[in-house]
This record gives C-alpha cells, structure tokens and sequence, in this order.
C-alpha cells in the first residue's frame, strides 16, 4: 500500500513483511532541499507505522550534484532513519558505474562515522535484497 507519494519519493509499505520500499530520490541541487524534507516526511511515517525493514531502490535514480551534496543527503537519511526503529536496510544498487561508486563510498562512510543501529547491505537484484530482509535476523532481536 502507498503510504506517502510526491514527486521525489513513493513510499510503498507491505505489512505482510514490513518492509517499506522507497526509490531513492534523483538528486538534482534545485531539488535538494525538497529531498530533505521529503526524508522528514518518510522518517515521520516509519515512526507511527513502526517499520523495522526498509528498501532503499537506487537502480534507476539519476545524480547531477557534487559528490559532497550526495553524501550529505546520504547522512541525512542515515541520520533520520537511526531516529526510528528500522532494523534492517537493503540497498539495490544503481546501474549507473559512476552513481554506484559514490554511493558505495557513502555507504562506507556511513559504516565507519555513523554508529548505525540497523543492518545495512547492499544488493544488485531486487529479489535478494527482498529474500534478505524477510530471511535475516536483526541484530537487536534474540
């Protein structure tokens, strides 16, 4: 069901699995700031429907920002989803070479300067990434 849709993000939750698919925004400078608040929208819903596991769609997303404003938006969402109770995080890469390098340098960053409270991987089929979440335990369960 679609929780949330504008036209940066869709916001489709499954309650059978709990797992909330977003397709990560295209990053353009005149829309960034839109995107943020797009995120505060996003993160605000995965708090009153206490999503544990999100999947972050990046294959078809485009980027016309510097490298630096890519990452700040990367923190950005980081840093509202540690604000939540999400678990798991499972990223499909881009097919963009050039969109994928920043993006896994983002995530590397994310990894070593965030203490993030939920797993994040990445993957490059949708089906795995969906396998992975429904099939992998969270860290804080037990």
């Amino acid at each position: 069901m679609i929780l949330f849709e504008n036209s940066i993000l869709k916001l489709n939750y499954n309650p059978g699995t709990d797992i909330l698919e977003i397709r990560y925004p295209d990053l353009q400078d005149f829309l960034l700031l839109e995107i943020k608040h797009s995120i505060d929208r996003a993160v605000e819903i995965i708090k009153n429907y206490d999503i544990k596991k999100v999947l972050l769609d990046s294959r078809e997303m485009t980027s016309s920002v510097s490298e630096e404003a890519g990452r700040d938006i990367a923190i950005y969402l980081a840093g509202g989803l540690m604000k939540t109770r999400v678990t798991m995080v499972a990223r499909i890469q881009s097919v963009d070479d050039t969109i994928e390098k920043r993006a896994k340098g983002n995530v590397s960053h994310l990894k070593a300067n965030l203490s993030l409270p939920f797993k994040l991987e990445t993957f490059t089929l949708k089906d795995d990434a969906i396998d992975w979440l429904k099939n992998e335990q969270p860290d804080n369960e037990g």
